[in-house]
């Protein structure tokens, strides 16, 4: 356990800092220079006015101009009774991974629902369908964002995978989680939070195994029902709240020593016009604040990563047993990677 805090240490040592902010640019890098300063590095990093000329950051302050260009656009929305999808949540005296009801609607309709706090009984919405969502539903749109970064394409040497939009009120927010990408992550209105924790890091996020549960929304009722996936699917994933609630503070303290009692993790917000450059296998939790008509709105660029040295070097380390880490018995089966985003 001394070895890998010496890592923690070393890592902030010598490329990262221990002050825990993000570097930031007041204006875009070429791409020799975000390649050699931050992509082989895996650091991330802030580009001020990054996104000053996007027409989005004008128009999309305007309702009236998201609803009448996607008046006849169907969204998929994603609900639950508290804004915490892919997370932990109890059920039956234990936590599982819970998965948002996903129900498909007109726009208007959905934004409506993400920007009325007071809609039916504990419902929080929230646009986050991924999987290129911004160029498929939301491709009226498209041409008020860049259809890329040309700074990160060409130091990438590729095009984005996908684009996606995220449109979200204050109660939304993302667990601590990693994905395979490299990810430019551009905020439109409102802010997004962020904390982040390098890969070296992974000990501290106590990964284990939990079972996939998915959530089922009531229209008649205005309910939520929560239920284990049938087949059985168990999901790894990061078992650390960094926000505990009051009663809950003590207990998560105690069970997950690493992660409050380590480094304290890199913390940016991120405005309007800013992009964050997120390293692929990098943890983050996001949280947001909305704008003066109570959403956010982002949109982000993923890019493949590389499954290279660096990867293979993050696959041994997490696969070193903590002795400080007390991880019950797992079951055997098929499960997924640790991958969402916010």
């Amino acid at each position: 356990m001394e070895e890998i805090e010496t890592l923690w240490k070393e890592v902030r040592e010598l490329s990262l800092g221990d002050s825990g902010r993000v570097d930031r640019l007041e204006c875009p890098p070429t791409p020799l220079q975000f390649l050699r300063d931050f992509v082989c590095q895996n650091k991330p990093c802030i580009i001020s006015n990054a996104t000053l000329h996007w027409p989005a950051l004008s128009s999309w302050t305007h309702d009236s101009y998201l609803t009448g260009a996607l008046s006849s656009a169907d969204v998929s929305l994603h609900l639950t009774p508290h804004g915490q999808a892919d997370a932990l949540i109890p059920l039956d005296g234990s936590l599982c991974f819970s998965s948002a009801h996903v129900q498909r609607m007109p726009f208007p309709e959905a934004l409506s629902l993400i920007t009325n706090n007071e809609s039916p009984s504990k419902l929080v919405a929230y646009a986050q369908q991924q999987n290129n969502c911004f160029l498929s539903e939301y491709s009226a749109l498209a041409a008020d964002c860049d259809p890329h970064i040309p700074w990160a394409s060409e130091a990438l040497g590729c095009l984005p995978d996908a684009v996606n939009m995220w449109i979200g009120n204050h109660l939304s927010t993302t667990s601590f989680h990693k994905d395979h990408y490299e990810n430019l992550y551009a905020v439109v209105t409102g802010q997004k939070h962020f904390l982040l924790l390098p890969p070296t890091d992974v000990h501290r996020m106590y990964i284990r195994m939990y079972p996939a549960a998915q959530y089922s929304y009531s229209h008649e009722t205005g309910e939520f029902t929560l239920e284990l996936e049938k087949p059985d699917r168990y999901v790894p994933w990061c078992s650390v709240d960094p926000y505990p609630s009051p009663e809950d503070r003590d207990k998560q303290l105690s069970n997950f020593p690493l992660y409050f009692d380590g480094p304290k993790p890199f913390s940016c917000t991120l405005n309007p016009g800013d992009i964050l450059y997120l390293p692929s296998m990098w943890f983050h939790h996001v949280r947001q604040s909305p704008d003066s008509r109570g959403r956010t709105i982002a949109v982000n660029y993923w890019y493949d990563m590389q499954f290279d040295i660096k990867y293979a070097y993050f696959n041994f380390l997490q696969s070193i047993h903590c002795l400080s880490i007390k991880t019950p018995t797992l079951p055997v089966t098929v499960h997924e990677d640790l991958d969402s985003d916010a």
